[in-house]
């Protein structure tokens, strides 16, 4: 065992290096959610009940714009490896573009889904509430989507720090403007469950400025931006880059929509039922996260092994990712379980939604395992660009077992 450990600890001490990051970033992501939910929450349930809905189904769309910009971190990984810098910069031009043009047609979309929202079985007090939240989601689906080619594009040259900075400054707007908007603060007019969704929307705008600041002034990635003033935009780059993004992002939107449509059924109990879900997915989600990190660390380093065939190093670095994320998932289960009273009582001090959520935390603590071996797995494959596969498992997991059983 001794000696094990000593042939992968290299291996754990890079992997980790790009994961944490990674991790704080996604943590980031979810801290927002728990700041929205909590300064929501003090608001009553309803409120809550209403950010809960409105950001579940922008969540829909909104994670499958995140799965296709996830396509351009194996193919710039892989040229990484090789040195091939004018078809990295080539590369990226053409996803800034394909991707800016993917969060109108996806702000589009969720914008003329809005007259079916009445139709999903939702209270209409929630409904009406969760509207002009869910609104502001829709418009940051532009600025999300132009961070994103820039955002995989670091991580595909190793760099993950860059987005974690990124986001813990626009995570701290993103909260300082809740307490403005949310409660009418500085001057501003009381929004409630509509402040969020204007604080997020801020700080989403903000996101792409300081990438572009940040590719601007760095020196490690400048050259990257006149070398793409001398390449082009190509159908074909496009076409790769929907080959690969699209399977990701498939994948993602079953696993999601699942998620979604079993909170939608949720909503049929009612406003505590609705709250108490939202809770049970933060806190799952902010667990979650963290193998979502290991598991994109582990789709960089795999996809630097694989462009240049280092079949070795990549082995080490998919057998990595699994102890490092098996041993947080078990500790994640055991704190949930251990802590599931406690936890709820961070969102909101109703006793009815407090009891429910207690009792959704110990189903969430036995998936948690499992969970994280799919997500590394996934993980591994993309780098490979191996992405076709696991969208058919997902749709087999999903929707034909997880939402039948969960009706």
């Amino acid at each position: 065992m001794i000696h094990k450990f000593s042939i992968y600890r290299p291996h754990y001490g890079s992997l980790l290096r790009l994961a944490a990051p990674v991790v704080l970033s996604q943590l980031g992501q979810v801290v927002v959610q728990f700041a929205d939910n909590a300064m929501v929450g003090r608001l009553g349930a309803l409120p809550l009940a209403a950010t809960a809905f409105g950001g579940s189904v922008a969540f829909i769309l909104f994670i499958f714009g995140i799965g296709i910009s996830l396509g351009l971190t194996p193919i710039i990984g892989a040229l990484y490896a090789r040195g091939e810098r004018r078809e990295m910069a080539a590369n990226l031009r053409n996803a800034v573009v394909l991707y800016t043009l993917m969060g109108v047609i996806i702000t589009a979309l969720q914008l003329a889904f809005e007259p079916l929202m009445y139709h999903l079985g939702q209270p209409v007090e929630v409904v009406d509430m969760a509207l002009p939240y869910y609104r502001y989601m829709a418009w940051g689906m532009i600025p999300v989507m132009l961070y994103g080619a820039f955002k995989q594009f670091l991580e595909g040259v190793g760099n993950t720090t860059t987005a974690m900075v990124i986001v813990i400054v626009c995570n701290a707007l993103n909260i300082f403007l809740n307490w403005v908007f949310i409660y009418g603060n500085l001057g501003a007019p009381e929004m409630g469950a509509a402040g969020a969704g204007l604080a997020t929307f801020v700080s989403r705008v903000g996101m792409p400025i300081l990438m572009i600041g940040y590719f601007a002034v760095s020196r490690s990635v400048r050259p990257y931006i006149a070398l793409m003033q001398q390449t082009r935009l190509q159908w074909r780059r496009f076409g790769h880059l929907m080959k690969i993004g699209m399977p990701i992002a498939t994948q993602m939107t079953l696993e999601g929509a699942a998620f979604v449509l079993s909170g939608i059924m949720m909503g049929w109990f009612g406003t505590v039922a609705i709250a108490a879900n939202q809770i049970t997915t933060t806190l799952s989600n902010a667990a979650f996260m963290i193998c979502i990190g290991i598991s994109s660390a582990a789709t960089i380093r795999v996809s630097h092994a694989y462009g240049v065939r280092h079949w070795d190093e990549l082995r080490m670095s998919a057998n990595s990712a699994y102890h490092i994320g098996l041993c947080w998932n078990l500790f994640a289960a055991t704190m949930f379980i251990a802590l599931r009273h406690l936890l709820p009582r961070i969102f909101t001090p109703d006793e009815a939604v407090v009891e429910l959520t207690s009792a959704l935390l110990i189903f969430s603590a036995m998936f948690q395992v499992v969970d994280c071996i799919q997500a590394i797995s996934i993980g591994i494959l993309r780098g490979m660009k191996d992405v076709n596969a696991t969208m058919g498992i997902a749709f087999l997991s999903y929707i034909v077992v997880n939402l039948p059983i969960g009706y």
